[in-house]
């Protein structure tokens, strides 16, 4: 199903779906009072974010939704459902499990990256991750003709202190690139739950903090090279 009649984004978005995991396109209406009940008292889930936590979901929607996803055309947000789970009021096909996105993407270099990633507390460790990980990389990669966009560069950046995502992201076939040394200033302290999302600035304010950024990337030719059968023995075994 085609649904990018209404959504700002540079490329076609679709549901993309497998036997164990949903990924449909965010819909404030539907997932937005779900996504933020689920994430309030986990302040953690915030601490290598660009944004957030926020207050209330007036405040989610304000601030995240509108200002951050639906201004920028190359950007797109997607609801995480797992299917493995009991249909719920938010969702026919089973329960919201997190949010993901297509961030950083040009329709010129045929080029994307994924993240905003939350799994909420209750999904970590499990076959949730991966299978919507899987999902967005099998749409990105794969040629036209087999149902993808064709694009060239799928990118993944994440904090060097968060060792569990680059992990993740080495586990689905990213390769490490290299570090981009005091890549973004998080403002007003970033520290959400005792988590820091990076080191204190020197030239900063007291409440301010860097980030360095390590740069991964699964592109065409390594997803032709095994990429493509990795990724699905991946989300054939997660239970």
């Amino acid at each position: 199903m085609t649904v990018s009649k209404d959504l700002n984004f540079c490329f076609p978005v679709r549901e993309l779906s497998n036997e164990r995991v949903k990924m449909t396109p965010f819909d404030a209406s539907i997932h937005s009072s779900p996504m933020f009940s689920a994430v309030s008292g986990h302040l953690e889930l915030w601490a290598h974010m660009p944004t957030g936590p926020f207050q209330t979901v007036q405040d989610f929607d304000t601030n995240f939704l509108e200002a951050v996803v639906h201004r920028d055309p190359g950007m797109v947000l997607f609801a995480i459902i797992d299917k493995t789970k009991q249909p719920s009021n938010v969702d026919g096909d089973g329960e919201l499990a997190g949010m993901m996105s297509y961030t950083g993407s040009s329709s010129v270099n045929l080029s994307t990256e994924i993240g905003f990633i939350i799994i909420l507390p209750s999904y970590q460790r499990t076959h949730v991750n991966s299978n919507a990980v899987g999902l967005l990389l099998q749409y990105a990669l794969e040629v036209p003709s087999q149902g993808g966009l064709g694009l060239r560069r799928v990118q993944w950046q994440c904090s060097s202190m968060n060792a569990p995502s680059i992990r993740a992201a080495e586990r689905l076939g990213f390769k490490k690139e290299g570090i981009m040394k005091w890549h973004r200033v998080f403002h007003g302290g970033k520290e959400k739950g005792k988590v820091h999302s990076g080191r204190e600035l020197p030239r900063g304010g007291e409440q301010d903090y860097g980030r360095d950024t390590v740069v991964l990337s699964h592109c065409w030719d390594d997803w032709e090279q095994g990429g493509r059968e990795k990724i699905q023995a991946i989300m054939d075994r997660q239970h």
